[in-house]
């Protein structure tokens, strides 16, 4: 079974917790008979997502807009500290709305040092240019994980591809030379599943990078190249296309290169040259024990290792106590963890960039305020369906991020009303052209104006075609620049908007037997992706776990109804 009928056939998700960065469901999973784990768990708690329960910094930043008149490549800048463009609106005469940019404020392009210089910035203008659209966030980077990146930097450059270093260690591959001290080692990322999850494995890939030195090469399949711009100053990220071991992209589960395969067959031997390392959402007990310490310390030797995944498996690193010190000093606000890697690592490419500012700018640019809705429907028929349509508008008036309509009186808004633009995006049209006409026949209650757009509708997803992955990847990015999100439940689309938003979004609720559920949406307290399939075992006891309890600020949510009921009722922790 895919991971997308998995995720059809799974119960509803969490409720207030889902978003949060996740680790492990609140018991030990079953097991079939002869694995690493077999501790017995109820068929409703299959599905779950741990969280880290912090409290968010608050706090509000100015609108995203542009200047004037102004060359955007060009961003003024007043000394180096944390800054950001502050873009106001006000209304001209004949009441129309003007952006004009605050003297007051500095604005920021190296995102309060997460970015640093060394680029040429026309080969990639979103990397400078997004602080234009995007609100200050409230969420700082510790200086530590800017001193770790300025490092890993040095590193890519050291020992990236076309370095004598980098031909050293290809030679030493070829050779099957492994388990010896080398100056560089490397994690091969594999392009897998769709642009969602890739996102969100990249970035725990990159993680993982710099919690053990490794250069991160990408996989250059899937049209990554196309998509985002390199990363890194002076060198690249991208895997190059003589890579020895051919068949790296076919490697699976099943594959005897596989680091679970080989402890489940007792053919770990000391000096591999390299190791698959399978972390998508089938990987089998042993694959776990990745997330083991003493797994761990064997790994450090390898020169290689290539990874394949499909979940964000971050929560888990905060499991593995070589690197708890590690990661605490790196986030100290623990769920900012993609919010900061994400700004650093995601700058859509030039192609991509300009998709996003033309639709920006004459769409949503002049809106009092951006409302991003994400609709993702995991059902095997097109549609659209009318409890989704249900559950959304359930959702938006309930928690007021839309106006009520008017379907009595006409009433007729002045030109001086509010303006709220809303961005819906998916994979159907339906439930765009059905909102659009309700807010077009009739007025709304409080004489706000209401403007929506949708950017495409793709029909179904096909994550092998290079347009699709671009608009997918540019309508992420725009729905990211609101300043109010509603998403669905298991979206990694969504996982990623959230994220370099750092908004905690209105969840929409997994529909059950095509019903909408009650209450259709909550609004999540973290905006840190979840871990859709993490690991059920106690690494010391070498049995079964409850690995939320290992760590104080990591706990359960179990996503089954009772749970749902219980969180929404009692507005209570699980």
């Amino acid at each position: 079974m895919d991971l997308k009928e998995r995720i059809r056939r799974s119960p509803t998700p969490p409720t207030q917790g889902e978003e949060l960065l996740a680790a492990s469901p609140a018991g030990p999973r079953g097991g079939r008979k002869g694995r690493a784990v077999v501790l017995p768990l109820s068929a409703a708690a299959l599905v779950a997502c741990a969280v880290v329960l912090l409290l968010l910094a608050g706090g509000s930043a100015a609108r995203r807009g542009q200047f004037v008149g102004a060359d955007p490549t060009v961003l003024p800048s007043r000394g180096g500290g944390v800054g950001d463009l502050h873009l106001s609106q006000s209304k001209s005469n004949d009441g129309e709305n003007v952006t004009i940019a605050s003297s007051e404020v500095v604005n920021d392009k190296l995102l309060g040092g997460l970015l640093t210089t060394g680029f040429d910035e026309q080969s990639c203008l979103s990397r400078y240019q997004s602080v234009l659209y995007r609100k200050a966030s409230s969420h700082f980077p510790s200086a530590y994980l800017l001193e770790r990146l300025r490092e890993h930097e040095a590193l890519q450059k050291k020992c990236g591809p076309h370095t004598e270093s980098y031909k050293k260690a290809i030679e030493q591959l070829k050779a099957g030379q492994g388990a010896k001290v080398m100056e560089c080692n490397y994690l091969v990322w594999v392009a897998y599943s769709g642009l969602g999850n890739r996102i969100l494995t990249m970035a725990s890939a990159f993680l993982y990078a710099i919690l053990t030195r490794r250069v991160l090469l990408v996989d250059i399949d899937k049209g990554t190249a196309d998509l985002f711009c390199e990363p890194f100053p002076e060198t690249s990220w991208l895997l190059p296309p003589k890579f020895p071991i051919k068949q790296f992209k076919n490697f699976s589960n099943g594959s005897p290169e596989s680091y679970g395969n080989m402890l489940k067959n007792k053919a770990i031997h000391s000096n591999p040259a390299f190791l698959y390392l399978h972390m998508a959402h089938d990987y089998s007990d042993y694959d776990k024990l990745f997330f083991c310490e003493d797994n761990q310390q064997y790994l450090r030797n390898i020169p290689w290792l290539i990874l394949k995944s499909d979940n964000y498996f971050v929560p888990s690193l905060f499991l593995i106590p070589a690197y708890q010190e590690e990661l605490t000093r790196l986030f100290p606000q623990r769920d900012s963890v993609f919010h900061h890697l994400g700004r650093y690592l995601f700058h859509p490419s030039n192609v991509v960039w300009g998709m996003v500012t033309r639709y920006y700018d004459s769409y949503l640019a002049r809106a009092d305020e951006r409302l991003g809705i994400q609709i993702r429907v995991f059902d095997p028929e097109p549609g659209p369906f009318q409890h989704v349509l249900d559950q959304v508008l359930a959702c938006t008036l309930k928690e007021n991020l839309l106006p009520a309509i008017n379907s009595k009186q006409p009433i007729v808004s002045t030109r001086h009303s509010r303006l709220k633009s809303v961005l819906i995006t998916s994979l159907n049209s339906g439930y765009y052209e059905k909102i659009r006409s309700m807010y077009w026949e009739h007025p709304t209650t409080n004489g706000e104006m209401i403007s929506f757009h949708q950017p495409s509708h793709e029909e179904h997803q096909n994550s092998d075609k290079k347009m699709h992955n671009m608009k997918a990847w540019a309508e992420i990015y725009l729905l990211s620049l609101s300043d109010v999100m509603v998403t669905s439940a298991w979206s990694t689309f969504g996982y990623v908007a959230q994220g370099l938003s750092g908004l905690r979004p209105w969840l929409l609720f997994k529909p059950e037997n095509r019903i909408a559920p009650d209450p259709p949406c909550r609004q999540v307290l973290s905006m840190e992706p979840c871990f859709h399939a993490p690991p059920f075992y106690d690494c010391k006891a070498k049995r079964g776990a409850d690995t939320g309890k290992f760590v104080p600020y990591v706990t359960l949510y179990l996503s089954y109804r009772k749970a749902i009921f219980d969180m929404v009722n009692t507005n209570a922790v699980v």
